[in-house]
């Protein structure tokens, strides 16, 4: 499939005649005459990536780059300026705004071509997906230290291991890492005045996690414990904040990658305030079988009851009395302390 290039020129004959370049290249074009109608082409159509004229009446190109880059749809797209005068502060300025390129007028074709080609191959390697393990991490970060802003980030990463209940960190201490869970599983988990623990998340091999309080500049507001030995990735806070702040491509790839188990807690919290305990205890031993692969082949599911209830958000009594009652009506098999899905299909129609 064609990639798709937006040109944001003012300039009638300088904007065909780069629609002609590329077009020739094989790439297909959208042409805007000025800086607000490339911001509605660039939302409408999003393209793999903008040429922009600096001066431009109207919107210039700095207006077109600011507000680019604040939404979504197109936070990630690689922007290249185009500029009639290569003046230290302009370059300065567009850089700060995120922009990944300055190519001065007249400009060569060849240059032009090569600067695109190598934009495009960084954008589209970032956008890969991510391979969830340590070496996926290296290798994100490494390509990560391509761009200029980034060549700063920590080749090493600090790798540590801990046994099971060890705690990782407490609640209330401050951020000093982003965690990447290499093996093992990790809880995240409050506990109340009476010592009453409730799990916020369970953490597994290929996730981040510690990165709001990071972000907020705040203290832990849960602890982190892992759950059976489990090593971790650690990666400074300086280095977090280069690979959110540093690189919009980079930002944007960060940011959807630490998102991507938001909805599943909102959807936890969801049940936790409005199933009853059977439908529950039903939803979290179906959560644990499809986000841990386990029980594909028979495999039981091994989890001390006080993290279940934790999970489940209810005392420890009440889930052994659940899981009592699936076990004589069928639905699972309990042997030493695991957990065996007998009836996947009655526990998914638990009624309320």
């Amino acid at each position: 499939m064609k990639k798709k290039i937006l040109i944001i020129e003012d300039n009638e004959d300088v904007r065909e005649n780069l629609a002609e370049i590329l077009e020739l290249s094989n790439y297909e074009t959208l042409l805007a005459e000025n800086g607000k109608v490339g911001v509605e082409l660039a939302l409408t159509h999003k393209p793999d990536l903008i040429l922009c004229d600096v001066m431009m009446p109207e919107l210039d190109g700095f207006g077109v780059l600011h507000i680019l880059s604040k939404k979504p749809a197109t936070a990630d797209v690689p922007f290249i300026f185009l500029t009639a005068k290569a003046d230290k502060g302009d370059i300065r300025k567009g850089m700060n705004l995120g922009a990944d390129d300055y190519i001065t007028k007249p400009f060569d074709d060849v240059e032009l071509l090569d600067a695109i080609e190598v934009r495009l191959k960084k954008s589209d390697r970032l956008k890969e997906s991510f391979n969830k393990s340590r070496e996926g991490l290296s290798s994100f970060i490494n390509e990560a230290r391509g761009y200029e802003a980034l060549k700063e980030l920590s080749s090493e990463r600090q790798i540590t291991s801990f046994h099971k209940r060890d705690v990782i960190f407490a609640e209330g201490s401050y951020p000093r890492y982003l965690y990447f869970v290499n093996k093992g599983r990790v809880k995240l988990y409050k506990t109340n005045d009476y010592g009453k623990e409730f799990i916020l998340s369970i953490y597994r091999e290929g996730e981040f996690f510690g990165h709001i309080e990071l972000l907020k500049g705040e203290v832990y507001a849960a602890s982190a414990m892992a759950m059976e030995p489990t090593e971790l990735s650690l990666v400074p806070k300086e280095d977090f904040f280069k690979l959110v702040y540093g690189n919009k491509d980079v930002a944007a790839r960060m940011i959807k990658i630490l998102a991507d188990n938001v909805l599943e807690q909102e959807e936890q919290l969801i049940q936790l305030a409005y199933n009853s305990i059977r439908k529950r205890v039903a939803e979290a031993l179906l959560h644990l079988k499809e986000r841990y692969a386990v029980d594909e082949r028979g495999e039981p599911i091994s989890i001390l009851r006080d993290d279940l209830a934790g999970l489940v958000g209810t005392a420890k009594e009440s889930v052994i009395r659940t899981l009592t009652d699936f076990r004589k009506e069928g639905l699972i098999d309990i042997e030493k302390g695991q957990i065996t899905i007998l009836n996947e299909e009655k526990l998914r129609r638990m009624p309320n």
